[in-house]
């Protein structure tokens, strides 16, 4: 809707299908538009990161929680493997809005169909032909703030065992006895519509907390953003005036393996 766009994704509209036009008023409000925004950013965000990775020689993305990304089928890169990870019945439902859509599935991209309950994310991966031996870059937007700390720390836990040039972008939800008046009115909202859809938010950090799982899992290098620092990297002088609000419900990070696990540095 907005020109220049922060993340150009020519799929989404198709995926979205004939509401796509019934949603362009409701879209236009301020909180849709600031949630957009964010949705939108965080993506190009890790977006950044992972050509960040791929230009360091990394030839593996895994998206966890994939549900209807796009990346894979835009992929620019090709040399890189895609692997979506997501619950068998999210992934019938994306394949089929896939094909509503005539979007082709590109060879570079490999389904895990993963039930975290039954089988671990390491495992699912090497079913699947993940290259343990070789290191990858991680997508999990949209995940954190519903996951057990267990699951968490145990996803962070197979990443750093990858070897040393291994990385991820997430996202969190900032703990609400932290935020402004107005921010916590808007997390309230937001806490009760997820809630009422079935899927309540249960985890939250500080970027002091964050920083310390990211630490004792084994990440050597972390990058954390705020709104304002994504303001300016991405939403700067446009004549528009979009951009994130000052509610900083949720925050960005980039954590890097730099080390292996012998010690030595990346080559």
């Amino acid at each position: 809707m907005e020109r220049p766009r922060i993340l150009e994704d020519p799929i989404a509209v198709r995926l979205i299908g004939s509401e796509y036009a019934r949603d362009l008023e409701r879209a236009s409000h301020t909180v849709a538009r600031d949630f957009r925004s964010f949705m939108a950013v965080r993506s190009r965000y890790a977006e950044d990161r992972l050509a960040e990775a791929v230009a360091r020689g990394v030839r593996q993305y895994v998206i966890l929680g994939a549900g209807l990304d796009t990346f894979a089928y835009r992929n620019p890169f090709p040399s890189l493997r895609v692997f979506e990870v997501d619950f068998p019945a999210t992934q019938e439902w994306k394949h089929e809005v896939l094909a509503s859509a005539a979007v082709a599935v590109p060879d570079s991209v490999t389904y895990v169909a993963l039930d975290f309950e039954h089988k671990t994310l390491s495992t699912g991966l090497d079913e699947a032909g993940f290259d343990v031996d070789a290191p990858a870059f991680f997508g999990w937007l949209g995940v954190v703030p519903y996951l057990t700390l267990a699951a968490f720390r145990a996803t962070l836990n197979a990443i750093t065992q990858l070897p040393a040039g291994s990385g991820v972008s997430l996202d969190y939800a900032v703990a609400p006895e932290t935020l402004s008046k107005v921010g916590r009115v808007a997390f309230d909202a937001l806490a009760g519509r997820v809630a009422a859809a079935g899927e309540p938010f249960q985890l939250f950090f500080t970027p002091e907390t964050m920083a310390v799982e990211l630490s004792r899992a084994g990440f050597d290098r972390v990058e954390q953003l705020d709104s304002d620092d994504l303001n300016e990297i991405y939403f700067k002088d446009r004549a528009d005036g979009l951009k994130l609000s000052a509610v900083k419900l949720g925050m960005l990070v980039t954590a890097w393996k730099d080390q292996g696990l012998d010690g030595k540095p990346a080559r």
